[in-house]
């Protein structure tokens, strides 16, 4: 068993600031204090990527998503700024783009990686864009057939970029029976390259699985709390669930990357022994020289003497000494 690599865990803010930028810090702010490593937002310009009366996906319909996308947007100010903030806290700041435009800010503001969502596996241009910055990707599979997915690799392995793909059903919320963890180990086997969840159940659970299979990255939505209005707020991890999914994943870690020596560990456990484990005794009087029988013998706790496991090679020796009910017996109490 080798060292486990740690595995970055990202709390997707996405739109769960709602526009408001103090929203926004204390999303950052809660987010790292829970543990996540990656703090994720999501780039939207309206008219780069929607038609004004594109339908609303239908877990949120309470305003236009060509009105919520402009009425939520940051400038390049606020995106620096959040940017700044959260690499005072110690976490990595990630955006996913949505169109080529939101490519270029992205350059300008220098993010160190991109995560390419779900519904733009089939962008091949904004891939080609991101792929063509030469810095590491994470692939969202959540929509995509194998074909689309297959094509979507290529494209971006031209550039030899870092890429690593995530598992991801797009339904929201998630029942366990969809979360495609079998997906997972295909990618990885098919790509031959690292993999991860982005994970859209309401439980830590799936995550957990996924890091016992090589999962690297585990992406789980945060908010603040459920009743936030956004898109994406009802189904997110609060900051308590999401510092229990990071206790989870870092406990996980530690249980992988540590590999135990069964015999060192049962020399370990002498003391242990002793208490629980058992002795053959006598259950009668036995006087000296009496040839042992079965019927003489017993197996009790402590476990001071022969080991039960001795049992049968006991049974035909005589004792040296006389030996009283319920003594434990010892290789000295045994002629040769």
């Amino acid at each position: 068993m080798k060292k486990t690599t740690r595995v970055c865990l990202i709390a997707e803010i996405g739109m769960n600031h709602n526009g408001s930028m103090e929203d926004a810090r204390k999303l950052i702010d809660a987010a790292v204090k829970a543990g996540a490593d990656t703090v994720k937002f999501q780039l939207h310009i309206a008219e780069a990527e929607t038609l004004p009366n594109a339908p609303m996906p239908p877990y949120f319909n309470l305003e236009p998503r060509y009105q919520y996308f402009k009425r939520t947007a940051f400038n390049f100010r606020q995106w620096s700024q959040l940017k700044k903030h959260c690499e005072r806290k110690g976490a990595e700041f990630l955006v996913s783009p949505f169109s080529v435009e939101a490519v270029r800010i992205l350059e300008k503001l220098k993010i160190k990686r991109y995560k390419i969502p779900s519904g733009e596996v089939t962008n091949l241009a904004m891939l080609e864009a991101i792929a063509k910055t030469k810095k590491p990707i994470l692939l969202s599979s959540g929509m995509s057939s194998w074909k689309e997915l297959d094509q979507a690799v290529r494209t971006i392995k031209k550039y030899n970029n870092k890429l690593t793909l995530l598992q991801c059903t797009s339904s929201y919320p998630l029942a366990y029976k969809e979360v495609g963890l079998n997906i997972m180990l295909e990618m990885k086997k098919r790509y031959n390259l690292p993999v991860g969840l982005s994970d859209h159940t309401m439980s830590p659970f799936s995550a957990f699985a996924a890091v016992t299979l090589g999962a690297s990255i585990i992406e789980k939505h945060f908010a603040l709390s459920r009743k936030m209005y956004g898109s994406d707020a009802k189904h997110s991890l609060e900051p308590v669930e999401f510092s229990y999914l990071a206790e989870g994943v870092r406990a996980i870690e530690k249980i992988l990357s540590s590999p135990v020596d069964k015999d060192q560990i049962a020399r370990q456990m002498q003391g242990m022994k002793r208490i629980f484990q058992k002795s053959i005794v006598s259950v009668v009087d036995i006087p000296k020289g009496t040839k042992l029988n079965p019927s003489m013998l017993g197996i009790k706790k402590p476990g001071t003497g022969l080991s039960p496991s001795k049992f049968e090679e006991v049974v035909g020796r005589r004792v040296a000494r006389d030996v009283p009910k319920d003594t434990v017996l010892k290789e000295e109490d045994l002629n040769a």
